[in-house]
């Protein structure tokens, strides 16, 4: 779509490079009361994509919100992408969303266009899941932002967890990482049309068929990589369910363009943020570049989904999924959550 809106230059940050790193959260939510119900079987103090809420004994409701300001110049695409990143959060749960509300900050220099083109996107996206976007709410700011709050519904046993990794698991990437290395480079002009545009389909692509697909398989653990990287998020998954994630790096599927510019230092503020939350919790075994830690570690906006799968069940999942690879495996907790294994 042609347009003349510059979205990201009125923009700070971008995408889910925007996010707060996950210590920092830790440590503001740390000490807070809050009320207990033997129904809420996914809360905050999980670190998991979703909150999940038991009704009855057919019936969970999941609940999430996702939004940051724009990651491409094209409205319509931003709200796309924003919309598939917030749908994600119930996708990653293992249910299905059905309704939504849109979060939105304009700032005064938008056009009425570009928000409308925006809210379209959004729409579109929605629709394509099967949600409703029944109402929403917009604010003026200094800073253009969008996405949505979600709810959806899963049967209580359908539901998946970032906590419940098992030993002798596999796991599961579904999308290729380095999205947010790229989306840093093609704000300077240096990342190629053609490249771009497979980052954009690839970051308006529901993890919807991934999920129905995991109900088919025996998937213990599931969380979406989004800006916290795979290593934090992997983390999360590993700290929740006691165990250590063996991560082999040349199974990893990425975009091979984001490597050489890591390599350059072209690498987003989160990435940082990631490592620093992470590093700490992550053992290396062999030799892996700087440059492919920062890809591990790299941001990403409306990810693929990391799955922890009975052995038995892995290959036939990977197979399933268009572009998925297994890439470790999940063992008894060791001295550290993380391990990263490089070829000798």
């Amino acid at each position: 779509m042609e347009t003349n809106a510059r979205l990201t230059r009125l923009a700070a940050c971008a995408g889910c490079g925007a996010k707060v790193g996950a210590g920092t959260l830790a440590a503001l939510l740390g000490d807070f009361r809050t009320r207990t119900d033997p129904n809420l079987i996914v809360g905050f103090d999980k670190s998991d994509d979703a909150s999940v809420y038991v009704i009855n004994d057919d019936t969970a409701l999941i609940q999430t919100v996702d939004f940051f300001p724009p990651i491409v110049d094209d409205p319509y695409l931003f709200g796309q992408i924003a919309a598939a990143n917030a749908l994600s959060d119930v996708y990653a749960m293992g249910g299905e969303p059905r309704l939504a509300l849109n979060v939105m900050c304009v700032t005064e220099n938008m056009e009425e266009a570009w928000i409308r083109d925006i809210l379209r996107g959004g729409y579109d996206k929605a629709y394509e899941a099967g949600a409703i976007i029944s109402g929403g709410h917009t604010i003026r700011g200094s800073e253009p932002l969008y996405g949505l709050s979600v709810t959806g519904f899963a049967r209580p046993s359908q539901i998946r967890r970032n906590d419940a990794a098992r030993p002798g698991d596999v796991l599961i990437l579904t999308k290729p990482l380095g999205v947010g290395i790229l989306t840093t480079a093609a704000k300077a002009d240096m990342t190629k049309p053609a490249l771009m545009e497979k980052i954009y389909r690839q970051m308006t692509t529901l993890n919807r068929d991934t999920c129905r697909a995991m109900q088919r398989c025996r998937v213990h653990g599931c969380t979406d990589v989004t800006g916290f990287g795979l290593m934090g998020h992997g983390c999360e998954m590993a700290q929740g369910s006691g165990c250590t994630l063996h991560i082999q790096v040349d199974k990893v599927p990425f975009h091979t363009e984001a490597l050489e510019l890591a390599d350059m230092g072209l690498v987003p503020a989160g990435a940082y943020r990631n490592r620093d939350f992470a590093e700490k919790s992550v053992e290396i075994r062999g030799d892996v570049s700087r440059a492919m830690q920062d890809i591990l570690y790299d941001p990403q906006t409306s990810g693929g989904l990391l799955i922890a799968v009975d052995e038995g069940d892995g290959e036939a999942l990977r197979e399933e999924i268009p572009g998925a690879a297994i890439i470790g495996h999940v063992t008894e907790r060791e001295d550290k959550a993380l391990v990263l294994e490089a070829k000798p």
